[in-house]
Parts: structure tokens; sequence; C-alpha cells
């Protein structure tokens, strides 16, 4: 099957078979496609030449921020980290011309694994795998977290001065934004934040959403491959570590059919006190403020909580889920309240 498709939004097969020839050694232009993933996200596709298997990212139809869908940015990060230990696809080829599928895309290989999202999932697996399988995590992030931005070519990815000011201030125009109530707890949390911003910690690369949903994990529990890079940078590496904490807190007040990940619910994976032992051991860094960085964790999270349960109310998302989610705001704001006491 070859050309355009109505069920494949996106995707001219034609032009990206002709693209594939002379770009991807060995690549065949007679293409069939699947759509993986969909939506307001970037659009991913499964494509195959009948030999080989590709997978194809791009921005998401209609009008988007070219800077919250960066497909050369999440190209060269994954390019960048080929040669480290980082578990990262092998990536074939970025193209800017828009031309070819109506806006840039780049092409990588198909790495197997699952990304596990819900806690039943890993309950299937038993204690003893899931608990190795959240180590493993662990250790992944502090392998991205140790590996050196210049050394890379990444010396000039991210402004790291100032980072975490910048972060308080954007999530603050986000919730701003998206306010359809009164949240007085946001605004305290805000009012912390904004007072006493600590000293950065060493630069590193920031995934900027790292979560076991984005991180492929092969039969033998191994991770086989660290996705959805569009929200990299460089910055303070432990909003990397803080993010991922909170995102299991808010896992434990959410339902399955939210779409967030609710994997911290299962048996045997780390308590939060293990997880960010586990990376303070891993990686040697200094986790004194570590309260402030959960804090606008728990910021951020309730800010993008808030956009969907605002899109809810006004009508503007469709799927199941939504209806419930708007109630994760307030103890998510109270865990970043209780953050900022107790890790002082």
């Amino acid at each position: 099957m070859t050309g355009p498709d109505a069920s494949l939004p996106g995707l001219d097969l034609d032009r990206l078979g002709a693209w594939l020839r002379v770009h991807v050694p060995g690549a065949g232009s007679d293409l069939s496609a699947t759509l993986i993933a969909g939506g307001k996200s970037n659009l991913t596709y499964r494509v195959t030449d009948g030999a080989a298997t590709w997978i194809v990212r791009r921005p998401p139809l209609g009008h988007v921020l070219a800077t919250a869908h960066d497909m050369g940015r999440e190209y060269r990060v994954m390019s960048a980290l080929r040669d480290t230990s980082v578990p990262v696809p092998h990536t074939f080829g970025f193209c800017d011309d828009t031309d070819v599928l109506g806006a840039p895309f780049y092409v990588m290989e198909r790495c197997a694994g699952t990304p596990y999202r819900v806690h039943t999932e890993l309950a299937e697996l038993g204690e003893d795998r899931t608990r190795q399988i959240s180590e493993r995590l662990v250790d992944t992030l502090v392998t991205l977290h140790r590996v050196d931005p210049a050394a890379v070519g990444l010396a000039d990815f991210g402004r790291t001065e100032g980072y975490l000011e910048r972060q308080v201030r954007r999530w603050k125009k986000q919730l701003d934004a998206s306010y359809s109530r009164d949240l007085p707890a946001a605004a305290e949390l805000h009012r912390r934040l904004a007072a006493d911003i600590p000293a950065e910690s060493a630069s590193g690369i920031v995934h900027g959403d790292f979560r076991l949903d984005n991180l492929l994990v092969d039969d033998a529990d191994r991770p086989t491959a660290v996705l959805d890079w569009e929200m990299a940078t460089l910055g303070d590496p432990l909003s990397d570590l803080a993010l991922m904490v909170v995102y299991n807190r808010l896992g434990e007040v959410v339902r399955d059919d939210t779409g967030l990940s609710t994997v911290a619910r299962a048996p045997g994976y780390l308590t939060e006190t293990e997880t960010i032992e586990r990376y303070a051991a891993g990686s040697g860094r200094d986790l004194a403020r570590i309260g402030f960085h959960l804090g606008l964790a728990a910021f951020k999270l309730a800010a993008i909580v808030e956009g969907i349960h605002y899109r809810h109310v006004n009508g503007q998302t469709v799927g199941e889920g939504f209806d419930t989610l708007g109630a994760a705001i307030d103890p998510l704001l109270d865990a970043g309240l209780s953050a900022l006491k107790e890790h002082r």
C-alpha cells in the first residue's frame, strides 16, 4: 500500500518511500505503515518495506508551536547519545523539507521492548521482576546524567544558567493559562518556590519527561531504549529525578484509564525513598535540596493536569478518564508543599 491514506494522517507513503530510498541504504519504496501514537502528541508510525521496519516521528497535524514539537531536537539528542551507555534507538535520518510529509520528521530503528504504563502489567511479572525493572529505570537515569554534554556535541543544547528560575516562571504561565477554578495551594506553592530557588547542581542532559512508560524494557527486563526526547535540554538533572518521583505519586491517585502511569502501585516497585536513595548512591549528586525539586515537579504536573481538566470542562477533550483527573490537582499541590517542608 502506497500513497496518501486517510487512516494514516500526516504520512504520504509514496513521498516517504522516495525519501527513504535516497537516505536509508537498502530501503525499499513500497511501504505499509501503522499509526502507533497520535493526538496532540507527536505522531509515531511503524513503517515497513516488507524486509525492514522503521519508526517515523513527526509533529501533530495542524498549527503547533515549533519549540514544543521540535523533530530536529529529538533527532539530535538521540544521535548524540548513540555511542554512550544510554540506551537510545539508532537514528537513520532527519528531514526538514516540509514538501515530503508537510512537516519535519525523522526515522529511527524499531527497538524491541515494552513501555509499561499501568500497575497491572507489572503485577503479572511478580515482585522480584518489578523491583528489578524499577531499579534499572533509576540506573538508566543515573547513566544519562553522567554524560558530559560537551563530549557528545551537546554543549549548546540549552541554556544552563537560570534553568530552575525559568522553570518556575514557565509553569506559572502555563497554569495561569488554564485556570478554571480557585487553587490557593497553587499560588502558595509558586510563592514558596519563587522565593527560595537553590543553587543548581552540576548541569547535565535533562530528558524532561523521564518515566517508565518512556522506556522500552525487553523480556529479560533490560532497558532497550529511552524514548520521547521532545522536552530534552540542558539543565539541573535533579529535575528529572523529581518529576519521575512525582509522576509515581500522581499515579497513586488516578485511574488507569486516564492514560497516566500507575506503575508505582505494583508490588515490588521501588518506594519514593528507595528511588531517591538509589539515585543518590549511583550519581553521587548532592540531594540536600531535593525538596525544592519535588515541589517544582509537583507544580509542573499540577499545571499540566489542570490544563487537561480545563480542556475537559470546556468540551475540548475526547475519551475516558478526564472526568476525574481534575481531582488529582489538590493531592499534587499538597505533595509539593509537603516536600518543601520535609526536605529542609
